[in-house]
């Protein structure tokens, strides 16, 4: 058997790799070792660990999506605590996970001032938000941890758009949903990729005014 660091282990932007017979002990000297400065982000489920380096593409569309949330909530006037992507871990479900970004809404106030979680002790974040590009997001963590509501984007390779997909949480698993349970009187699953699309021609900040316009419309 070859014992390798993890510092020798290399991964280019876009590209992920998969380790198997991971134990929680493993997992927690991992992500210590990682830092909380990585550029990386990490799924762990049951003894499988998957770490993930983002392209530029990837962050660029994140940070959007986000920016749109913000601005839900700020025409809303609801009040929300963001925690980006934080870890969520929790040992007695063998699960972690580190979205690309979350959301406390309903939950906010439990998490005002905090700068860690412990899931023994706090609400899984009401809403998290994964962009797909080069990688499929596996929901076994997110349903292990209990996150209520998960939006994927899906971008496709060839930069012809992408599809926003709704998640809602139920007892089986996850169900596919055209209303957010958090936005429930905008059709998110629309609205989002066709502003990212504009926010590629037009650039971000025309993109996000526009956005801005069609909630205060609807």
């Amino acid at each position: 058997m070859v014992a390798l660091q993890l510092n020798q282990i290399k991964i280019v932007p876009g590209q992920q790799i998969t380790l198997g017979g991971i134990n929680w002990q493993a997992f927690e000297a991992i992500l210590s070792e990682l830092g909380d400065e990585k550029p990386s982000r990490i799924a762990y489920y049951q003894g499988t660990l998957e770490i993930r380096m983002p392209l530029p593409k990837h962050e660029k569309a994140k940070v959007i999506i986000g920016d749109m949330v913000k601005i839900l909530l700020e025409e809303l006037e609801l009040d929300a605590e963001s925690f980006g992507s934080s870890t969520f871990k929790s040992q007695n479900t063998l699960a972690g996970i580190e979205p690309d970004d979350c959301f406390y809404i309903k939950n906010y106030q439990q998490m005002i001032g905090k700068d860690r979680i412990d899931l023994s002790l706090d609400p899984p974040p009401d809403l998290a938000i994964e962009v797909d590009i080069t990688s499929k997001t596996s929901l076994d963590a997110y349903f292990a941890l209990g996150v209520p509501e998960l939006w994927r984007y899906v971008s496709s390779s060839n930069n012809q758009g992408g599809s926003l997909i709704i998640y809602i949480l139920q007892k089986q698993g996850y169900q596919e949903s055209s209303t957010s349970l958090n936005f429930p009187s905008f059709p998110l699953h629309t609205m989002i990729p066709q502003f990212l699309e504009i926010s590629q021609t037009l650039g971000r900040s025309h993109a996000l005014r526009q956005f801005r316009q069609a909630v205060k419309a609807i």
